[in-house]
């Protein structure tokens, strides 16, 4: 961005520069033409006091304010970056977003497989001989029903002057399973290792378990053990089942109950492994961001927190309830839902989008103080105007380093009353006016009080700042209507001054 900023100043002072040359050309050839003096013919004084020669100055001096405000704006885009390096790093100890994946029986099973292979004797003569090979597999089977139930308790951890959202989480899951017919992945199967069954959960952040308050398979207990065990889930816990054929054949539910506390940071989300998946969440959190595949059916927001519920069926994503590891990987976390701990706008993006309404300030207020010029005979000296545009850049970096140590609201105040009180005295002083040090003030509050509108309302922020360019454009053409007849005026009191002279 500084780049950008740097060639349009280069531009601007091109632009200046060859007005000069032009100007210069001019009062040359009028020299040689009318063979007169050229100190007679190029009146520094009179240039000086050009009522366009003045406005273009302003306005490449107003240009050159691109400089400090780059500057501050490079300064907000390193402490937003500091800023961010700190959330990633407290969500590395307390826990990164969560992902559960709950929940999914793996039967291992012996599946015989015949080949042809051709040997060679020792004559020399070749044979094929038939063999049978061995090979073993897992099962999957995902739940008939899977109900999960999320309570989010919002937390702000602080390192620093820098401030960060986490949570812990009650979660409770409980799945049913029906049927576990693995004979009906394979015309070959030799073995089922029903005995070593094992239930795995998928947690993509484990170290952030807090505790297991329960975990049951049709009401027994099981201990759990880290690992998932299988190549499609790579982080989470499992159970062994140690169950033999006759309890997995038996009809009837079999149903998982687990409960356990975790904690996170940014979003949870979940899979819905479940041929019917129903999901509750609910927070405290009052500004809750819906993302995944699928939003919830139905939810509730208000400033205590927010509830949201999913349905979802397994019609909605591209993997069987039931398949095996001899065929192709099915991509378990390629729908995901849930919600994101969203926070409405960062203190660092209020910052940013403020200074890109710097320019829009700094001249604003050069073309007041430059119609109060026109309007009395009294004129601003081209470093009050550098000062005052210095002081409208150092606003930003105020409003920085103040929110970083109290509430958003109270840093744009303070800063703001700073920076208007600071300039409104300064024209004060300069044009000995207190009238138009007094309209300078009014019309600062103004535009601080628009700026503070349009950070506040983001999803309106085009909309308002569109109709205060509006709005300034109509201003703009309103107080330079009679600037023609000011230029003759000035012209004829040039001329009157060089005739007396």
């Amino acid at each position: 961005m500084f780049s950008l900023l740097f060639y349009i100043v280069v531009l601007a002072i091109l632009a200046l520069f060859a007005w000069f040359v032009f100007v210069s050309s001019r009062l040359i050839l009028a020299t040689i033409m009318n063979k007169t003096p050229l100190a007679s013919t190029f009146n520094f004084n009179t240039l000086s006091e050009s009522l366009t020669l003045r406005s273009i100055i302003i306005g490449v001096l107003a240009l050159l304010m691109l400089i400090p405000l780059g500057l501050v704006n490079e300064t907000v885009a390193e402490r937003g970056s500091r800023y961010n390096y700190v959330l990633s790093d407290i969500a590395s100890t307390w826990g990164q977003p969560q992902t559960l994946s709950a929940a999914m029986v793996v039967v291992p099973y012996v599946e015989s497989v015949q080949t042809e292979e051709t040997i060679t004797d020792a004559k020399g003569e070749q044979r094929i001989v038939d063999k049978v090979r061995l090979v073993t597999h897992n099962a999957y089977f995902l739940p008939k029903a899977l109900a999960i139930d999320v309570n989010i308790a919002d937390e702000v951890r602080q390192r620093g002057i820098f401030k960060s959202l986490v949570y812990n989480a009650d979660v409770s899951v409980e799945a049913e399973f029906e049927s576990f017919d693995v004979n009906s992945l394979s015309d070959n199967i030799s073995t089922i290792h029903w005995n070593k069954a094992w239930l795995t959960i998928g947690l993509s952040d484990t170290r952030a378990i807090n505790s297991v308050k329960s975990f049951k398979w049709r009401n027994i207990d099981k201990a759990l053990s880290p690992g998932t065990r299988i190549d499609e889930i790579t982080s989470g816990f499992h159970a062994e089942l140690n169950l033999d054929e006759i309890e997995f054949s038996q009809k009837g539910v079999k149903k998982l109950e687990l409960s356990l506390n975790i904690k996170g940071s940014g979003a949870f989300q979940f899979t819905p492994f479940g041929e019917t998946t129903n999901v509750s969440i609910s927070s405290t959190w009052p500004h809750p961001s819906f993302s995944g595949s699928a939003l919830p059916n139905d939810y509730l927001i208000d400033n205590d927190g927010f509830e949201a519920n999913w349905t979802i069926p397994h019609l909605a994503r591209n993997y069987q309830q039931h398949w095996s590891s001899s065929q192709e990987h099915a991509n378990l976390l390629e729908f995901t839902a849930g919600v994101s701990m969203f926070e409405p706008v960062s203190l660092y993006s209020q910052v940013t989008r403020a200074v890109k309404y710097g320019l829009l300030f700094i001249g604003l207020t050069f073309l007041t103080l430059f119609i109060f010029e026109m309007a009395i005979d009294r004129k601003l000296h081209i470093v009050q105007y550098a000062l005052i545009g210095v002081a409208l850049s150092l606003f930003f970096l105020m409003l920085l380093s103040l929110s970083e140590h109290t509430a958003f609201i109270k840093a744009y105040a303070s800063a703001a009353l700073l920076t208007i009180s600071m300039i409104s005295c300064y024209v004060w002083m300069a044009l000995r006016s207190f009238a138009r040090a007094s309209m300078v003030f009014l019309m600062l509050s103004g535009l601080y009080a628009i700026l503070y509108s349009l950070l506040q309302f983001e999803d309106y922020a085009l909309l308002v700042g569109t109709g205060l360019l509006v709005f300034v454009v109509v201003v703009l053409m309103f107080l330079t209507r009679n600037i023609q007849q000011q230029l003759k005026y000035d012209n004829a009191v040039s001329v009157t001054a060089d005739e007396i002279a």
